[in-house]
């Protein structure tokens, strides 16, 4: 089962996707991309939660002059199939096909999307066909 202690919050996320599309950024544009008519008034709440995602291992910090330059060390795709996993274990016996097929049934996959799926498993079945 994973470690729901190293799991992201949802207010731990905004802060990832922020430093997603940023690439790096200081606490202050964190704050100001989170909330910019409150960016003193959050700028405590978002160094908190940088501290914590740092001390799980989801982002690095490094000195730029008087602050502090932060980065995600996890990447979308990465914290994505870890939460997939949490759900196919916990309902799923551990089984990523009941999910697959959920979301392949409920949602209409534009034509693009099917093809993307197709090659996917095209791809995954040569793999597994090798020694």
């Amino acid at each position: 089962m994973v470690n729901k202690s190293r799991d992201v919050t949802e207010a731990e996320l905004s802060v990832l996707q922020v430093l997603w599309q940023q690439g790096s950024a200081t606490i202050r544009l964190i704050a100001e991309v989170l909330e910019p008519q409150r960016v003193d008034a959050y700028y405590s709440t978002v160094k908190k939660l940088l501290e914590r995602l740092e001390t799980k291992g989801f982002v690095q910090r490094e000195p730029a002059g008087i602050a502090f330059t932060y980065e995600a060390t996890i990447a979308r795709d990465d914290l994505v199939g870890r939460r997939l996993q949490e759900v196919a274990e916990t309902l799923c016996e551990g089984s990523l096909t009941p999910l697959l097929t959920q979301l392949a049934q409920h949602h209409d996959l534009s034509r693009k999307q099917q093809k993307v799926l197709m090659d996917l498993i095209d791809d995954l079945a040569k793999q597994n066909k090798k020694p």
